[in-house]
């Protein structure tokens, strides 16, 4: 049986419902199933007395191993924590704050701090006692630190010595990671070395329970407070252990530069990687050339990245040894096709597998098994993991939709968010009564099952009718050998509605012009995708994640123009 789209469908016998067997797509429900099942092996857990830090120090080396087994490694001084160090500082740290300072079941810690040795060791404390975690970004403004505070009901803050300042105007008690020599201010390290790990306290939990709230831009484009569960995070971990087997990667040594405040970085070096005992070596922030140093010192072997890291990597030109290095990860962004060919052309030994996920699905929604499957579909992000499905729906009628048609990306899983804090209306905008996650983004899949995101529905350009990609152009634009970075806005046009408009990051000492590159992308696409205007910049404005910061660009452009 086929369709007029070149998909083979089969039927079930038994219920009679048309199945593609390739894609995993249903004709009769319009879903796209995950092609790989979990073995009983590796099922999520359903008890729903489990909490996600019972559930990782579940995971942890057995103790005759644990003294030996090194679980973090500091780039930066070389200091090394042990598993089982790990865990008498993640008890010693929960009997502190419950005891000591009174934190109580459901009460909402802040944390604001860089990547450190204490970064897991706190989230995992935090979520031992029954408090709600929320990470921030230690770049924010006292501004926007005080508005999360707010917002997410902070009892407690634990704060880099470097950034308590900012927390002085919220009033909210405030503790140090490290000793603050100067201040009269008790600190994390203090708390750990002062209390008792056999007193950590014997919470009772359920899976539902409330375990963090992370702030996303959501769909909609607001800061918004994303609730996560324990059943969301043991979820996403029992995931990840699985992602770790089938890749043959338990025994690989992790860099980690991705800030452990985002979900990414949380859920794999935070959270995740501890539970199949690997050694991760921490940056404390992002340096090229510091990276590349770790990558030799450390014999680094796999690193989860963001797009930004490996465009620098496909573009360097200076020494480093990479040798060691066989998987490099992909995710919170787009990564071009461009940019993925180019990097296995240059570092034909790495395994480069990108991949999608959200702040609201916990983390990690599609994935590459297979090297071979990344080279064959270098554009698209992989198969649905298992537990998930998805439907791919018509923008403008609602319809789900086939292989190969574009549409907006819905998804359903135990990982999906619980709701946004103290927005219904936004929570309902977004998960519908059927518990269908509303994306935001505009897909589709192929008839093998491969995701390929196109781009955000809300920043695709409309030129004259037609819909014009960012993402598309970007990519096209990195291709340029002298073009470092770029973005593609939309800039308002009388005739037209909106017309590409692209900023640009030239190379040092290139004298590229506008009228090059706007000749550069015409001979490549269809006449309404053409750049009309070219802007040349410093830098790009990213997000920690790495996702371009469109909003910010198309902000200043407005206010430039006012001003002619």
């Amino acid at each position: 049986m086929s369709t007029e789209e070149g998909w083979s469908v089969a039927e079930d016998e038994q219920s009679g419902v048309s199945k593609d067997t390739g894609s995993g797509y249903c004709s009769s429900t319009g879903i796209y199933h995950s092609l790989i099942q979990l073995s009983d092996q590796q099922q999520i857990p359903t008890h729903p007395a489990l909490d996600t830090a019972t559930f990782v120090l579940s995971q942890f080396p057995h103790p005759d191993n644990a003294e030996s087994k090194v679980a973090l490694i500091d780039s930066v001084t070389n200091c090394q924590v042990t598993y089982a160090q790990l865990r008498y500082s993640i008890k010693s740290l929960a009997a502190g704050l419950h005891h000591g300072l009174g934190v109580q079941k459901g009460d909402v810690v802040f944390f604001l701090s860089p990547n450190s040795l204490l970064y897991p060791t706190i989230c995992l404390a935090v979520l031992s006692i029954g408090a709600v975690l929320t990470t921030a970004n230690p770049l924010n403004t006292a501004y926007e630190i005080a508005k999360q505070v707010q917002d997410s009901g902070a009892k407690l803050a634990i704060a880099a010595p470097e950034e308590v300042n900012k927390l002085a105007p919220t009033g909210v008690p405030t503790l140090t990671t490290t000793r603050s020599f100067g201040e009269n201010t008790l600190s994390v390290e203090e708390l750990i070395e002062g209390s008792d790990p056999s007193m950590a306290p014997q919470i009772q939990f359920l899976q539902t329970d409330t375990a963090a709230v992370l702030y996303s831009s959501g769909t909609t484009g607001v800061s918004k407070g994303v609730i996560l569960t324990h059943a969301n995070f043991i979820s996403i971990m029992t995931l990840l252990m699985w992602s770790v087997d089938v890749t043959s990667a338990k025994d690989d040594v992790y860099l980690c530069f991705i800030p452990m405040f985002h979900i990414y970085g949380l859920a794999f070096f935070g959270l995740g990687l501890f539970c199949k005992g690997t050694t991760i070596v921490l940056m404390p922030k992002f340096d090229f050339q510091a990276m590349l140093d770790a990558i030799k010192t450390h014999k680094i072997s796999n690193i989860p990245a963001v797009p930004p890291v490996i465009l620098r990597l496909v573009k360097f030109t200076g020494k480093g040894d990479l040798s060691s290095l066989r998987r490099v990860s992909s995710g919170a962004a787009p990564l071009s096709k461009q940019v993925a060919d180019r990097f296995r052309e240059k570092y034909p030994w790495v395994e480069l597998r990108p991949g999608y996920g959200l702040t609201e699905t916990c983390g990690g929604t599609s994935f590459f098994r297979l090297d071979d499957q990344a080279k064959l579909c270098p554009s698209s992000v992989g198969q649905l993991i298992p537990s998930f499905s998805a439907k791919v729906v018509d923008v403008e009628t609602g319809h789900p939709l086939p292989p190969y048609r574009e549409g907006e990306l819905w998804l359903k899983s135990p990982t999906v968010m619980k709701a946004y804090l103290g927005n219904d209306e936004a929570t309902a905008a977004t998960i519908d009564s059927d518990g269908w996650l509303h994306t935001g983004d505009l897909c589709y899949f192929d008839k093998d099952g491969f995701l390929y995101i196109v781009d955000r529905i809300k920043e695709l350009i409309k030129h004259n009718g037609y819909q014009v990609a960012p993402a598309e152009l970007e990519a096209l634009l990195l291709s340029h050998p002298n073009i470092m970075d770029a973005a593609v806005i939309p800039v308002e046009d009388e005739e037209a509605g909106q017309i590409p408009m692209a900023y640009v990051v030239r190379a040092t000492d290139s004298e590229l012009t506008e009228e090059q590159i706007i000749q550069f992308i015409a001979g490549q696409v269809a006449p309404y995708k053409k750049v009309r205007k070219v802007g040349f910049i410093n830098a790009i404005p990213r997000s920690a994640a790495g996702k371009i910061l469109r909003k910010q660009l198309v902000t200043q452009t407005q206010q430039l123009v006012s001003r002619l």
